[in-house]
Order: structure tokens, then C-alpha cells, then sequence
């Protein structure tokens, strides 16, 4: 039987020297022992599956509220994705897949119902009471709301995963990223980043075919899609739409990601990049893409922005979530007793608002429609 130490060795043995080895954590807040068979990476990534606020992202908006068709991407699909994109890059520059994994399934963990409509809603509603941001509330998720052990609160992942998750951002209770010193994440943890980015503009588009808001005349103005469908004209004469778009969509995918191995080997050339150190102190981002696709994505992203995210028909309904998480929010400040108790009473998990914040930010775009019909609606709600 394969023991924890042996897959550590394994991995000191197969992983690139600025790879992130689970045996080199730097640990967890809360000490605890280790497991027989699973390394430390891999308890986080399974701990971030059995939470409540995973399974809750099957039902929270990518782009499209959740009853708007069971082929659109939710919260949990894309991030799903962004695993097997991650994990794909990892393991071809040997870096550690489950590290990547962790930190990507986590990455969404922190988003409200509604999307990105949800998440300026609420940082509006939270003006004066330290705003609201995904990544900080994914982090207060696993660090403090989560309550699966009776020794401590969350779910004490590895200061690695923790790292991923913030992007970042300062932490003081964070070693690696309260060091002055670090200016960004392990490499793991970039990749996750990019995977995100990729798969977000590349099923965003998918999404959007799909849902008829642009034309092929207009999809045709972006180099990626256009390059790509030219490709597949040649190859396959009158091949059918719907099968291209899968066949368009992949392939610009695949080109981003082997852009970006490339692009991110050159730099790790280019600076000598030898530790995990090196990566967090360099002197730039090492994960990157070339020139050519820096500007090639960023097209794909400004027309997505300005043929999806600004259509009437996503504006309408980002009309509806604002009306209907304003509503919710108000209601439960003009009367606390609308709320479980637990919310209530659990005034160690930070101020009133803030805990109503946990609250409306951990609903699903369901529960959020039916509660604000529950509380607005003249019918007998419950």
C-alpha cells in the first residue's frame, strides 16, 4: 500500500524544483496529524468538495440565472472546468496537480447568487461595514464559516491553498503572505489563476452562441474565433454549426493554454526561476501569456463585455437580482427575527451586517428568488 511519505517522495522526485512539494507546507493554523495515505494538498482539495458552500454553487449563476436553462454554466460546472485546465497545465510543467486542484475548486467558493451582480450588490449594501469581495469571503468561507470539525472553525487548509484562494491579498495570520518580501503566490496557484481566465471567456462565449445574443458576423470580428473557425472550414467542407462551435471553442482553448505554457517556461528561463521562493519574489508574474494572445484575449474579453455582459437581455436580469438580493438585505436589517437564529445570535462571526452578508452571500440564486418572493409577496409564504 502507498503511503503518504511515498507519494511525497514521489513527488520530490517528479516535480519541478520550483514546484510546490505538499511535504514542504509550510502547515495549518490548527496543528493536526497527518493522514496515512493522502498528502496534505489532497485533504484539502477533498475537504473544499464535502463543504456546503460547494455544493451550493450548482445552483449559482455563471452568467445566466439558474432557471434560464439547464445547459447554461453554473458557479460548480466552471469550476470544474478550471480544475481540469489547471491540472492539464501542472502536470505538463510539473508542477503539483493538487495544489492547483485545491486552490481552483475553492477559487469560487466565496461567490454570491447572481454572478458578478450579486458581488457589486452586496459590496454596495456593505459600504461602511468593509465592503464585500468574493475572494476575501471564499477565504472567510473556509477560515471561519464552514463548521465540519468540533476542534476548530473552517476547514484549516494548508496556508498554500489559503494563499490561492485570497490571490494574494494581504493576510497578517497568513505566513507567506504576511512576508514583505513575497510579491506573489506559487506558481500553483498563477496556473489556477489563468485556468479561471481561460475557461471563464472561452464558456462565456459557448454560453453566449448558445443563447443567440451575438451573430456569426460578430463572432467573426474576434481573431481567436475567427482563426479558428477558418481552420475547421478547411478541413471539414459544411460541417454542421453546432458541432463547429464545440470544435471552435476547444481549439481556442487549447491555443490559449499552450500559449501560456510556452509564455510561463520562457519566463522561468529567462529570470532562473530554481525554488518556490523564486516564484514568490520574482521580480514580475511568472504564469503569463505571450504578446500576441495578451492582446488576442483581452479582444475576446472586451466583446464579450460588450456583446454579452451589456445585453439587454443580461442586463434585465441583473435588473431583477439587484431588486431581489436589495430586498432581502433591507428586510432582514429592518427586522432580525426574518432570520435563523443561528444568524441571529452568532455574534462571534462579526457584526450584524456582516453576518446578514454570510447569510444572502451563501443563498443560491433559487433559495434568493423564493425568499424574496417569500418575504414581498402577498401570498401565504413560509
Amino acid at each position: 500500500m502507498i503511503k503518504r511519505q511515498d507519494l511525497e517522495k514521489i513527488e520530490s522526485q517528479s516535480l519541478a524544483s520550483y514546484a510546490m512539494k505538499s511535504g514542504e507546507s509550510k502547515g495549518r493554523q490548527h496543528q493536526e496529524a497527518e493522514h496515512s495515505y493522502r498528502t496534505r494538498f489532497q485533504r484539502d482539495r477533498d475537504r473544499v468538495i464535502h463543504t456546503s458552500a460547494f455544493r451550493r454553487l450548482e445552483y449559482k449563476t455563471q452568467v445566466f440565472v439558474y432557471h434560464e436553462g439547464d445547459y447554461y454554466r453554473t458557479r460548480l460546472t466552471h469550476s470544474l472546468e478550471v480544475a481540469q485546465i489547471a491540472r492539464s497545465i501542472c502536470k505538463s510543467l510539473q508542477l503539483n496537480e493538487d495544489l492547483t486542484e485545491a486552490v481552483a475548486l475553492s477559487h469560487d467558493l466565496g461567490h454570491p447568487p447572481f454572478g458578478h451582480t450579486g458581488q457589486n450588490v452586496l459590496n454596495k449594501l456593505m459600504k461602511g461595514h468593509d465592503g464585500f469581495e468574493h475572494n476575501k469571503q471564499s477565504l472567510r468561507i473556509v477560515k471561519l464559516l464552514e463548521k465540519r470539525y468540533p476542534e476548530f472553525d473552517g476547514l484549516n487548509l494548508t496556508w498554500e491553498v489559503m494563499e490561492g484562494i485570497c490571490k494574494h491579498a494581504q493576510d497578517e495570520e497568513n505566513p507567506i503572505t504576511s512576508n514583505k518580501k513575497v510579491r506573489f503566490p506559487s506558481l500553483e496557484a498563477q496556473v489556477a489563476d489563468f485556468a479561471d481566465g481561460i475557461a471563464y471567456n472561452a464558456h462565456d462565449l459557448d454560453d453566449g452562441i448558445t443563447s443567440n445574443l451575438f451573430d456569426l458576423d460578430q463572432l467573426r470580428s474576434v481573431a481567436l474565433w475567427e482563426e479558428n473557425e477558418k481552420k475547421f472550414d478547411q478541413q471539414y467542407k459544411g460541417m454542421d454549426f453546432k458541432l463547429k462551435k464545440y470544435q471552435v471553442v476547444r481549439s481556442i482553448i487549447n491555443e490559449l493554454i499552450s500559449d501560456f505554457r510556452q509564455a510561463t517556461l520562457e519566463n522561468l528561463k529567462k529570470y532562473e526561476v530554481q525554488t518556490v521562493d523564486d516564484v514568490r519574489c520574482a521580480p514580475i508574474r511568472i504564469a503569463t501569456f505571450g504578446k500576441e494572445f495578451t492582446e488576442k484575449n483581452k479582444q475576446l474579453k472586451q466583446f464579450l463585455h460588450k456583446n454579452m455582459y451589456s445585453h439587454r437581455k443580461v442586463l434585465r436580469m441583473e435588473f431583477k437580482a439587484e431588486l431581489t438580493l436589495e430586498g432581502i438585505f433591507n428586510a432582514y436589517l429592518k427586522m432580525p427575527a426574518l432570520l435563523p437564529e443561528s444568524v441571529q445570535e452568532n455574534s462571534q462571526r462579526g457584526s450584524f451586517e456582516r453576518r446578514v452578508c454570510d447569510y444572502v452571500s451563501g443563498m443560491t440564486d433559487r433559495y434568493a428568488i423564493n425568499e424574496y418572493k417569500n418575504l414581498y409577496s402577498a401570498d401565504e409564504g413560509n
